[in-house]
């Protein structure tokens, strides 16, 4: 068992940065796939980025390429998203969450993810 916890989300104005984090514990979450995921009312939940936790490839949405960065702690204990120049269509409840398996081509398909955090909500306004 996997234990997310997210943090960092708050209400910013367009073009403003933000940075969550998400805390893992548990078992370890090395060689697994995490990501981050996001869900906006009415919407499907969707993946925005994922990483191997291990090094060697990372996923970006194409509507936050360039914008969003995902990254790790050392020992996979952590997991961030840097977000810069946030657009009010990036409003939504962000999620992380951990593969139950080992896997080194990590995909963005929520159906992928056995272990989730409780969210955090991020609100851009123009």
């Amino acid at each position: 068992q996997v234990q997310l916890v997210e943090s960092g989300g708050g209400s910013v104005q367009a073009g403003g940065s933000l940075r969550l984090s998400c805390a893992a514990s548990g078992y370890s979450t090395r060689n697994r796939c995490m990501g981050w995921f996001r869900q906006a009312p009415g919407k499907e939940r969707e993946g925005v980025a994922v990483m191997y936790i291990g090094g060697g490839g990372t996923y970006y949405h194409d509507s936050v390429k360039g914008r969003f960065t995902i990254s790790q702690d050392n020992a996979g204990n952590a997991l961030y998203l840097q977000m810069n120049s946030l657009k009010p269509e990036d409003t939504a409840m962000y999620y992380c969450a951990c593969t139950a398996y080992v896997g080194r081509r990590c995909a963005g398909a929520k159906n992928e993810y056995a272990y989730w955090g409780q969210g955090t909500q991020v609100t851009v306004s123009s």
